[in-house]
């Protein structure tokens, strides 16, 4: 290869190592002589074949039943739409004016393993061949969701993913840990949270050892047949997985129970899972603040930073008695910093623009996960994907439920009014991190300005979505308790709102920020613009409120969209953290 051919191979995105050769209509693959191949098991490859002068075309061929079509080892570059611009030359070829440059990789941003990497990676080895997908597609397990979900994802709104991992202990050196005969409890739960608009994610963590109320739980059996297993009130809620039979689909009406949120899809990992998916990528880096040798989980470590995969990654998260106060809230620490970490090093080193590490990570964790049936294909899982890697690395957040301790010294309880709030903020897809600082400052400007008397404020009341008799309630407590006499109630609205408006026109500005002071409504709550208002019985313009569902009461303040300020523990993952 000449000078002008030699480029690092990390640079080179693995779709532009594809050229179409016109002589045999197939793609041929431009890989340098030292660019590494996958380890990752694939169908065999098919002797090459010489086609035109002396041309080769390197192919594979199944090994899966009897189909010996010829399918491409990796996946194959977009073709050029006719009448589009020409792109880039690839690093080493002549072509266009001036130097040739890498491409930037579309696919740098990447969410933790047990969320978000599993679907993303397939979106690179979907198209790697027929045979090859149906093989990661028969790795999938899957588990039904027994009607606990919302019935499966969308684009168009937030997306509420359940990740579970068991403290079952099958598979090869796995019995040697704790409890061998364990059923497979919620050991760690993660209700990872990604926004509608996708600039922002929240990770947050569900302590195994805390009191809650599991629901009945409507399960299919292996046979087929369906069982009501009986709800359980005030038990660890890591009995949620495990106990009586419970599949996740019953931590996911648990979660639902607690949180008033409901998930749309669940993802289970057991100890395999760690070690495989770990090693698959090379190893995490993890700083500690101090020398830890933890004789439970028989991690060895010096203080530092270390890259452990395999058992050493195990060991890691299942520390807890040499680190913080020796409680599973510490091991959550361990594991949010893990995760964190690996966010990083996926971003850091190209991982999904190099083709054999994204083989291997697709081999690795449709083997070692399990998903709920709604998305156990692969072309789901790619879709759920793309969404959750829009997120940037600095506005995923992580955060664990605040909780109080319980009686018994031994488990938590959700700590009265800050869990709610948690809940809530992730219910109303409010952020932890200011990542729409300027759409923030735009919204808060609509309450800058003069205010009207209350006696001038004229306002139309309808329920768009409140409790039964809201609207009626709502006037007679802004008649009677705070002077605005220009108010009337017209019963219910059109339509259903998940959240309560007030519209206005812009001459009307004044009296909406008279309202908002009296209700407690926020910015985003206030819709200025022109015929937002309406006349009223006595012909003149009257602006109008209507109760969503958000709504709580006469009098009680609707605003809350500072979540970023939320009295809770919260971390991004784009910061390194030593834990200690």
């Amino acid at each position: 290869m000449d000078a002008q051919g030699r480029g690092r191979a990390d640079d080179i995105d693995p779709a532009d190592q594809w050229v179409l050769n016109p002589s045999t209509g197939e793609y041929e693959l431009r890989l340098s002589p030292s660019a590494p191949q996958s380890a990752v098991p694939r169908p065999r490859r098919a002797a090459p074949a010489a086609t035109g002068a002396g041309a080769t075309t390197t192919t594979r061929s199944a090994s899966v039943g009897t189909d010996t079509r010829p399918i491409p080892d990796t996946l194959p570059g977009p073709r050029r739409r006719r009448g589009a611009p020409e792109e880039d030359p690839l690093p080493g070829r002549r072509g266009g004016r001036g130097k040739a440059k890498p491409k930037k990789s579309t696919g740098k941003r990447i969410l933790v393993w047990t969320a978000g990497t599993l679907a993303f990676v397939v979106v690179g080895v979907s198209a790697a061949g027929y045979l090859y997908y149906q093989h990661l597609n028969g790795n999938i397990q899957k588990i039904s969701e027994d009607g606990a979900s919302t019935g499966g994802f969308s684009q168009d709104r937030a997306i509420n993913l359940l990740v579970i991992g068991t403290d079952k202990r099958t598979g090869a050196g796995n019995t040697k840990y704790g409890d061998s005969e364990s059923v497979g409890h919620a050991d760690t739960t993660i209700l990872l949270h990604v926004s509608k608009d996708r600039t922002n994610a929240t990770a947050m963590s569900i302590p195994r050892d805390m009191i809650v109320d599991i629901p009945d739980c409507p399960t299919k059996q292996e046979d087929g047949s369906e069982k009501n297993i009986a709800g359980t009130p005030d038990v660890r809620f890591n009995t949620s997985l495990g106990q009586e039979g419970r599949t996740p689909s019953c931590t996911m009406r648990t979660v639902t129970e607690l949180t008033g949120i409901v998930p749309d899809h669940f993802m289970v990992a057991d100890f395999n899972a760690v070690k495989t998916l770990s090693t698959a990528i090379g190893g995490v880096e993890v700083c500690l603040a101090k020398d830890i040798k933890d004789s439970k989980s028989k991690l060895n470590l010096s203080a530092g930073k270390h890259t452990i995969e395999g058992e050493e990654a195990l060991a890691f998260l299942r520390t807890r008695y040499s680190v913080g106060l020796g409680s599973d809230l510490s091991r959550i620490e361990l594991q949010q910093q893990f995760l964190s970490s690996m966010i990083r090093q996926m971003k850091s080193k190209d991982t999904l623009t190099d083709p054999t590490k994204v083989l291997d990570l697709a081999e690795a964790a449709t083997s070692a996960l399990s998903v709920d049936s709604k998305i156990s294909d692969i072309k789901k899982l790619a879709s759920l994907g793309k969404e959750v890697g829009k997120v940037k690395t600095k506005n995923i957040t992580f955060t664990t439920v605040p909780v109080i301790d319980n009686t018994d010294g031994a488990t938590v309880l959700p700590k009265p009014q800050k869990a709610e709030q948690l809940f809530s903020t992730i219910r109303n897809d409010i952020s932890l991190t200011e990542v729409k600082k300027q759409a923030k400052e735009k919204e808060a400007a609509k309450l800058k300005g003069e205010r009207a008397d209350a006696s001038e404020v004229r306002v139309s009341v309808y329920n768009g979505g409140a409790e039964a008799g809201s609207a009626q309630a709502t006037l007679n407590w802004l008649q009677n308790d705070v002077g605005v006499t220009k108010s009337s109630q017209l019963g219910n609205a059109d339509k259903t709102l998940k959240k309560t408006t007030l519209a206005y026109d812009p001459g009307q500005a004044d009296q909406a920020r008279k309202l908002a002071d009296l209700m407690g409504l926020s910015a985003s709550a206030l819709k200025p613009g022109k015929g937002n208002s309406e006349t009223n019985s006595q012909g003149l313009p009257s602006m109008v409120l209507t109760l969503g569902e958000d709504f709580k009461g006469a009098g009680v303040s609707l605003s809350g969209a500072s979540a970023a300020d939320l009295d809770v523990e919260k971390n991004t993952a784009d910061k390194e953290k030593c834990a200690s």
